[in-house]
């Protein structure tokens, strides 16, 4: 077995930190697209990238994430997707406060 001495070491954890940030964030980057009304999960939760609901939009349900004002945002029930901030599916729940 080869031992590996401090210095081997040190540059593979660094590199090894470098590799899992970067991989990181290059998937979130990707993952990230706008969720189609003709998407599986949208259809079975009557997802409508225009709410038809009073007082019901994205921007206010729980399940939102990101911050007030972005157009699409990230949403707990559509890992990967970004959901129109005027839209509505039938999972929707008011968001305390």
């Amino acid at each position: 077995m080869k031992s590996v001495n401090r210095r081997d070491f040190l540059k593979l954890s660094g590199s090894t930190l470098i590799g899992l940030t970067l991989g990181g964030v290059a998937l979130r980057a990707q993952a990230q697209e706008q969720l189609s009304a003709d998407d599986a999960t949208a259809k079975a939760l009557n997802y409508k990238p225009e709410s038809t609901v009073d007082g019901a939009k994205c921007s206010n349900c729980m399940y939102v994430q990101g911050s007030d004002g972005e157009q699409y945002r990230p949403c707990n029930i559509f890992p990967g997707k970004l959901v129109n901030a005027n839209g509505w599916c039938s999972a929707w729940v008011k968001k305390p406060g």
